[in-house]
C-alpha cells in the first residue's frame, strides 16, 4: 500500500504511458483518484495499451468525454442511507461501507463519488451509529461489509466490527466484499484469516474480471480463505475491451472454479460518469450468457444482472420486455418497470467460430400498455414516463 503508483513519473517504471493515458492522468486530477499497487502493475502489459489489466486502472482521456447519461449515484444509495455509509435498500440486508479507501481505484468503480474521499471515511462513533441502527432493526439478518475495501482496515479494526455485529442476535450472515485477492493478495494473511474464522458464518465475495488476474499469488490468498472456512464467490463487471467476449468469460469462469471460487454475478456496467468507453450493450451480455450455457458446468455460470434503485434485476427473457429506442425495458422484482439507457449495439453479434449458437441476440421493440409505470434513469433523476 505504501508503494502504490500515484503519478505518471512512477508509472514509467512499469510501462510507457500513451498520449491518451498521460492526458487521462492529468485531466482527471480532482475528478477521480488513481493508484495502482506494484503487484497489480506487474500484471500489466507494458507495451500494449489494450491490456485488460492496464485498462482497468490507468486513467484515460476518454473518461473526460461527454457522457450521454453519466451519473454519480445510479443506485440512489444516498437516498437509501438512514445513517452515514449504511445502505438499506433490501428489507433483510444492508450494505455497510466501513471505509472509503481502496488499494486501487478502478476506473469503472460504482462508488467513484466516495472512494478515496476523506468525507466518507468512518470515525469510530460513526461506525457505532451504523451498528446501532442494525441492532435496532430485527429484520436485518445479512450485513455486507463493503466500501471502499474493508480489508484496507487493520486486523484489529476488522475484528472489532465483526465482534460488534456478531453480538446482534438477528444478524445471521456477514459478507465481505473485497478486491484484495485480485489487487493485493498478500493482504490475505494467516492472521487475517484467523480473525475471520472467529466470527463465522463469514462469506467473501471478490472481484476478478479477467483470467490474467488469476495468478499463483491470488491462488494462495483464496486457498487461505477457504482453509479458514470462508466460502468465496466472485462478482465480475462486464467491461468493453476487457471481458466482453465469450472466450474470455469462459476462461475466467473456468479459472475461478479451478481455484474453488463460485462465479456469482456478472454485472452490467453501471451508468457512472466517465465510463462510457467501458460499457457494453445488454445484447452483448446476453450473447455471452448464451455461449456459456451448455459449455460450462452449471455452477460455473454466473447470474447476469443489472443493479438498479429497485434492486437487482436478472437479465433474462423472463424479465426483459424489449427495447424502447435506446432503452432496454425490464420488469423489476418489485413490480415496477425499469427502463435502462443502453444504446443499440453497432452490429449484430457474431457467433463464435465453431459454435452452433444463433448469429446474434436481438431485442424486439416494446410498447408499454397504457397506464404502465415505467421508471427511467435520466441525468441522475428518476422520472415516470
Amino acid at each position: 500500500m505504501r508503494n502504490r503508483i500515484r503519478s505518471a513519473d512512477a508509472l514509467h517504471a512499469w510501462l510507457n504511458p500513451t498520449t491518451e493515458e498521460k492526458e487521462g492522468i492529468e485531466g482527471t486530477k480532482g475528478v477521480f483518484q488513481w493508484s495502482i499497487t506494484p503487484y497489480y502493475a506487474s500484471l500489466m502489459d507494458p507495451d500494449d495499451p489494450s491490456c485488460a489489466v492496464r485498462r482497468q486502472v490507468v486513467p484515460l482521456a476518454s473518461e473526460l468525454e461527454l457522457d450521454f447519461v453519466g451519473v454519480e449515484d445510479p443506485l440512489e444509495e444516498v437516498a437509501h442511507s438512514p445513517v452515514k455509509n449504511l445502505i438499506h435498500n433490501y428489507r433483510d440486508r444492508v450494505a455497510f461501507c466501513v471505509t472509503s479507501q481502496c488499494a486501487i481505484y478502478c476506473r469503472y468503480c460504482l462508488r467513484k463519488r466516495m472512494v478515496g474521499e476523506a468525507d466518507f471515511m468512518m470515525r469510530k462513533d460513526e461506525l457505532r451509529e451504523a451498528i446501532t441502527y442494525i441492532a435496532a432493526h430485527p429484520e436485518i439478518r445479512d450485513v455486507l461489509l463493503t466500501g471502499g475495501d474493508p480489508l484496507t482496515l487493520g486486523d484489529a479494526n476488522i475484528d472489532w466490527i465483526l465482534t460488534e455485529l456478531r453480538a446482534i442476535e438477528h444478524v445471521d450472515i456477514i459478507r465481505i466484499g473485497s478486491r484484495m485477492p485480485v489487487k493485493l493478495p498478500q493482504r490475505i494473511t494467516p492472521e487475517l484469516c484467523a480473525v475471520l474464522e472467529k466470527h463465522h458464518p463469514v462469506w467473501v465475495n471478490t472481484h476478478f474480471n479477467h483470467p490474467k488476474e488469476l495468478t499463483p499469488d491470488a491462488g494462495v490468498a483464496i486457498d487461505r480463505l477457504l482453509k479458514a472456512g470462508v466460502p468465496v464467490g466472485n462478482q465480475t463487471v462486464l467491461l468493453r475491451g476487457i471481458n466482453d467476449d465469450a472466450a474470455t468469460m469462459r476462461a475466467l469462469c473456468e479459472g475461478l472454479v479451478r481455484h474453488r471460487i463460485r462465479p456469482y454475478y456478472l454485472y452490467q456496467a453501471q451508468l457512472i460518469g466517465g465510463t462510457a468507453h467501458l460499457r457494453t450493450s445488454i445484447e452483448t451480455g446476453l450473447h455471452i450468457m448464451h455461449e456459456l450455457q451448455g459449455h460450462l458446468t452449471g455452477f460455473a455460470i454466473p447470474k447476469y444482472v443489472l443493479d438498479t434503485p429497485l434492486g437487482k434485476i436478472p437479465l433474462t427473457r423472463d424479465y426483459i420486455l424489449g427495447r424502447d429506442g435506446d432503452r432496454v425495458v425490464m420488469k423489476s422484482t418489485r413490480g415496477a418497470v425499469w427502463a435502462e439507457p443502453n444504446p443499440r449495439p453497432a452490429r449484430s453479434l457474431p457467433s463464435e467460430e465453431g459454435s452452433d449458437a444463433s448469429p446474434g441476440i436481438q431485442l424486439n421493440e416494446v410498447v408499454s400498455p397504457p397506464g404502465t409505470q415505467t421508471i427511467s434513469m435520466e441525468t441522475g433523476q428518476l422520472s415516470v414516463l
